[in-house]
């Protein structure tokens, strides 16, 4: 089962793209990557897929030097006639498994530009640090995530519902179904193979081999990422905890119980980082763009997909009784799943959001998320409470210096009058937790609005 993925739309620009160079699929292991670019590749006439961790295919590389050489084997063994170099494309799965074959990617676009070459692999970042001379300037980027709400409906057969959440607003007829199917998603997760399982069996108990095949292939990769045994079982130890710390900012020194330092624990955590399965998410004290992300202040964990991270805490059954997902784990999975929706749709860069936060001797407050359109950086709380306890928000609007803030929650779509204990007017967009993905066109929407528009007080 191939899923439509929305990066499909990048891929198909840069297939007709004049100024196209060689193009790298990055992302963490098993979020379908080579699915999504082995079903490109059937808009091809021809198609020539490598697998880089087959020695057969990595021969290419390892014993030729130039791509001219390359070319002409490849065409040769494949038996394509070299006039048929504009239609076929040259999958290159597995990349990492080659620091050569990464550096040679410059001269495919410097000496066959006609030649459409895609390459994908996991734990990239660190196969880049052994290549020589990286081809900066010479290939593009895209990044892979676990499917997204909006991926999900098209992946279940729900396009009649994905319509409706492109609406922008969101008709009221349509929240509860979207409710629900948002529901089933919170609980399990984007991962593909997840999803696809769910499809066919529909049932938690089906799921559970797929989640600790998963997770444990990402624990077995640990000596990939790591050089000596300390970082090995440091690396070991945070993927068993991490997400026991889901709903607080977290100390590096002594992390999860240990006797770790906090440089150790630092570095374990930048290479988990590193390879996109816990991002370190920083706070920011910025009102305006850009963003600056405080590295000098406790972080927060986001993990690749919310679904392994309710797994891994036993929660799914207790997930499935709830009305309201907000008070899952302490509250802390929606605002999860919020920040990973918003990284999904952040397909040309490795951009994470921020959190706000003002600490002072008297007064501290934080805000879930902040979300840069223009000249404006917009608040974003999560949460069921009503606008009266949406205290550190209130403390953001009052020093911004415009009236938008945003309010996720498990109600349906409204845009409200409101005012800050200290009465400055402001907007407040209540948005319902499963429009996520179309944050970018709410906010447009919402930047429209004015405190003289005619909506509800």
């Amino acid at each position: 089962m191939a899923f439509k993925r929305s990066i499909e739309d990048y891929l198909n620009r840069w297939k007709l793209s004049t100024a196209r160079k060689p193009l790298i699929i990055r992302g963490a292991r098993q979020v379908g990557k080579t699915t999504l670019i082995r079903d490109f590749a059937k808009t091809y006439a021809h198609a020539i897929v490598l697998n880089l961790e087959k020695p057969a295919d990595r021969r290419y590389f390892d014993d030729f030097d130039d791509v001219q050489t390359i070319f002409e084997a490849l065409f040769l063994a494949h038996n394509i006639p070299s006039s048929a170099v504009a239609d076929t494309l040259l999958f290159i799965d597995e990349i990492q498994e080659s620091p050569k074959a990464i550096q040679l990617l410059r001269y495919f676009y410097e000496e066959i530009p006609t030649l459409h070459v895609i390459s994908a692999g996991s734990l990239l970042e660190f196969a880049m640090q052994k290549v020589h001379s990286f081809p900066v300037g010479r290939v593009e980027f895209l990044y892979l995530h676990p499917l997204n709400f909006q991926e999900y409906l098209e992946a279940t057969g729900k396009q009649p519902l994905l319509k409706q959440l492109q609406q922008v607003p969101v008709k009221a007829f349509a929240h509860q179904t979207l409710m629900d199917a948002f529901h089933r998603y919170a609980i399990i997760g984007g991962m593909p193979e997840v999803i696809k399982t769910d499809v066919e069996k529909h049932s938690l108990s089906d799921l559970r081999i797929i989640y600790e095949s998963v997770w444990g292939t990402y624990k077995n990769d640990v000596e990939k990422y790591t050089s000596n045994d300390t970082e090995r079982k440091i690396i070991k130890h945070l993927m068993d905890t991490a997400p026991l710390y889901l709903d607080e900012r977290v100390k590096f020194q002594g992390f999860g119980n240990s006797n770790y330092r906090s440089r150790e624990v630092g570095e374990a955590f930048r290479t988990l980082d590193e390879a996109k399965i816990v991002r370190l998410i920083y706070p920011t004290t910025d009102l305006h763009p850009p963003l600056k992300a405080d590295l000098k202040k406790a972080p927060r964990l986001q993990f690749l997909d919310t679904g392994l991270v309710n797994y891994s805490l036993g929660i799914q059954a207790e997930m499935l009784a709830m009305n309201d997902l907000n008070s899952a784990y302490k509250g802390a999975i929606i605002p999860h799943l919020v920040t990973q929706e918003l990284i999904s749709v952040q397909s040309i860069s490795a951009h994470t959001p921020h959190f706000w936060v003002r600490e002072k001797a008297q007064s501290n407050a934080e805000v879930d998320l902040l979300y840069a359109y223009g000249k404006f950086v917009i608040p974003i709380e999560i949460k069921s409470g009503s606008t009266g306890s949406l205290k550190s928000l209130h403390q953001f609007i009052e020093a911004a210096d415009h009236p938008y803030a945003i309010r996720m929650y498990a109600g349906a779509f409204k845009v409200e009058k409101a005012i800050t204990p200290n009465k400055k007017p402001y907007l407040l967009m209540n948005l319902p937790y499963y429009a996520g993905t179309a944050l970018p066109q709410y906010v447009e929407w919402f930047i429209g609005q004015t405190l003289d528009t005619n909506i509800s007080d």
